[in-house]
């Protein structure tokens, strides 16, 4: 039995690569480790194909040790602590005051659910397997479900469906949002608010976690959190202990929910996706939370996507790696309808990353966000088609487009195959309907006053 995401001797390789990318000097661990024999190669799917021996598990927990023990990453660009954040947001917000509309918050639930059903078969396939695909099918560019119905023997030999994904999210098969970490999330978070209101802290977060969440249905940052909640560790440290994933898009696939009940509000937004977001991550993984946020805020209230994305670089620390990353994306997709050369160069800007790192991910979202001017199908599309991780991608992309179109002007045929329901994993949500969703979200929601300061005082807990 091989557990994914967890095992020492395959973290330990993801934890070299990590603390590269943070700047940190790994060059002794990485020379250990490959001196007896370790691999440096990072697995792809979270865990190497043999069992490691005994004594390779102990070397790797002890150079992994090192690694924690190493000096951090934070600067004064790049901050760990939510007031350093804050201190760089606008004093007021823009944005359009009053309540959040039923049928904008409806949309928001459902387009979530058609951008991950749509790149749920194709996740870990990469982007130039997708196309392939689609040309082999008579679909490419990306304007529909995918579907296996005409695909070649040796195409689809080449390029396997998403092994848990294929039964339930094709063409041919979709019947109701099947069960999906990105859809199980958000469910999650409506019901930490329904339950410890709006003062939630992360230690709630966590709990929240144990009580509903089934350990099996996490993955990367959010499994080796969850493993440290069950040795005891309490938030933050369940974000730092051996956890190579800390800047992945775990959290960022989080927190749209702490967005829609804060119409018009991406500070508060924000300040709800940070409790939630360092229970497992820390700067560019919390940054991807916010940024969300943020972007769920604006989208539920704003009159078109470039507003969206406005609140959305607003929250992030300026100076930060990722918000040049958002920035620049956004850049490259505004006012083009050539795609795949936005994508060629956001894949030679960010390829080397890992296909679920926060920050390409975040580059495709924002660049799809930006070509796709607030048109669901158009953007999800393009978000879906460039690769990478395309469920959870999908998913935000279909969010922000679906609360800025409203459910009642969504394409029927990227909204019937949903069947008005999800399936999930989470107690009390399997078979329930995204207008009941949508009334829930509404109920929590606190309409914008016109001309509100962003300087909100930290809620009890704060940045835990």
């Amino acid at each position: 039995m091989r557990i994914t995401w967890v095992q020492p001797e395959d973290l330990l390789p993801h934890e070299i690569a990590a603390s590269r990318d943070e700047g940190r000097d790994v060059s002794g661990i990485a020379a250990a480790w490959s001196a007896a024999g370790g691999e440096l190669t990072p697995p792809v799917s979270g865990a190497s194909p043999t069992p490691a021996t005994p004594r390779m598990r102990a070397l790797a927990t002890r150079l992994l040790d090192e690694a924690d023990a190493l000096p951090g990453a934070g600067s004064p660009d790049e901050p760990e602590e939510l007031a350093d954040v804050r201190a760089t947001w606008p004093a007021d917000w823009s944005l359009p005051a009053g309540p959040a509309a039923y049928d904008r918050l409806h949309g928001a639930w459902l387009g979530r659910a058609a951008g991950c059903l749509l790149g749920k078969p194709v996740e870990k396939i990469p982007r130039h397997g997708i196309r392939e695909i689609l040309v082999a099918t008579g679909r490419w560019p990306l304007r529909d479900w995918f579907t296996a119905r005409g695909l070649p023997a040796d195409v689809a030999a080449r390029w396997p469906w998403n092994r848990r994904s294929v039964p339930t999210s094709l063409a041919e098969n979709i019947d109701g949002m099947p069960e999906d970490d990105d859809l199980n999330f958000a469910l999650l978070a409506l019901r930490v608010l329904e339950t410890y209101g709006r003062d939630f802290t992360s230690a709630d977060v966590a709990q929240a976690w144990l009580d509903w969440l089934p350990g099996g249905r996490v993955f990367t940052a959010e499994r080796v959190a969850y493993r440290n909640l069950l040795l005891g560790l309490a938030p933050p440290h369940t974000a730092r202990r051996h956890n190579p994933f800390r800047e992945w898009i775990g959290a960022q696939i989080r927190t749209d929910v702490y967005g829609w009940v804060n119409p018009g509000r991406p500070d508060r937004a924000a300040e709800l996706a940070w409790r939630d977001a360092t229970v497992s991550h820390v700067r560019a993984g919390v940054y991807g939370a916010i940024w969300v946020a943020a972007l769920a805020a604006a989208a539920t209230v704003a009159g078109d996507v470039d507003e969206v994305l406005d609140a959305g670089e607003a929250v992030l620390p300026p100076r930060s790696r990722f918000a040049a990353t958002v920035r620049e994306a956004r850049a490259l997709g505004s006012g083009t309808d050539d795609w795949e050369t936005v994508v060629d160069e956001l894949y030679a800007r960010h390829g080397h990353l890992h296909w679920v790192h926060v920050r390409n991910n975040a580059a495709l979202v924002a660049a799809a966000l930006a070509y796709g001017r607030g048109e669901l199908e158009r953007s999800i599309c393009a978000v879906v088609s460039g690769g990478w991780d395309t469920d959870s991608t999908g998913a935000t992309v279909g969010a922000v487009t679906g609360a800025l179109t409203g459910a009642s002007g969504l394409p029927e045929r990227w909204v019937a195959p949903l069947r008005g329901r999800l399936a999930s994993s989470i107690a009390g949500f399997d078979g329930i309907g995204f207008d009941e969703l949508a009334t829930r979200t509404l109920a929590l929601a606190e309409p914008t006053a016109p001309g509100v300061s962003s300087g909100v005082a930290a809620t009890r807990g704060g940045p835990a």
